[in-house]
């Protein structure tokens, strides 16, 4: 078997996910077939072998019914907490153009996670439908971003622009720019819906 990476997301993800399907009483072969996941992949991922992507902790998070936060969450802290930019917990697409910064410390009491997401010129990133109720909010920090949810139409957004919308549906982010884009990103899950305290 491979040799854990050194990346500390991996660790932290293959630790979570081990209790998680634990929990869940789900086997490999029912959460790849529910995520859309290769079971080796997932294999890997669960071992800390490979580095999970954006789309990866979604199709898991979405699987087992969870926020995505709580794949990323580090173990229980309590007080204040001070997230260095020099250490970040950054997730990133396959390719690279999306990268995603979780600027909270996950809590299953506060159903609410904060992002930084930097997209790449021109990038589009398409985002799966999140558990019914799941709103997302939007800010443009920097560039403009062409915002897509299921069959409304798309919405341009510039800096300072803001977005409200439910996220249970599909979605996109696309950086209409020929620079870096960033937004901040606000998501809040629905009380009863299954994602509260799932460690």
């Amino acid at each position: 078997m491979a040799a854990r990476t050194e990346s500390p997301l991996a660790s932290t993800v293959a630790d979570r996910l081990k209790r998680l399907i634990g929990k869940k009483g789900r086997s490999f072969e029912r959460l790849a077939a529910l995520s859309g996941i290769n079971s080796e992949e997932l294999l890997r991922i669960e071992a800390g072998t490979e580095t999970p992507t954006i789309n990866h902790l979604w199709r898991i998070a979405n699987a087992l019914g969870i926020p995505f936060g709580s794949l990323i969450a580090s173990k229980g802290r309590r007080g204040v907490l001070v997230i260095r930019n020099d250490h970040p917990q950054i997730v990133s697409s396959r390719d690279g153009n999306c990268r995603t910064r979780a600027l909270f410390p996950y809590d299953c009491h506060r159903p609410v996670e904060f992002y930084e997401v930097i997209l790449a010129p021109h990038h589009i990133q398409h985002a799966e439908a999140h558990a019914p109720g799941t709103k997302e909010n939007l800010v443009v920090a920097k560039g403009s971003v062409e915002v897509a949810v299921g069959r409304e139409a798309p919405e341009r957004l510039a800096e300072g622009d803001a977005i409200d919308f439910l996220a249970d549906v599909p979605h996109s982010y696309r950086n209409l720019g020929a620079t870096l884009a960033t937004f901040y990103l606000v998501m809040s899950y629905e009380p009863g819906s299954g994602t509260e305290c799932a460690s």
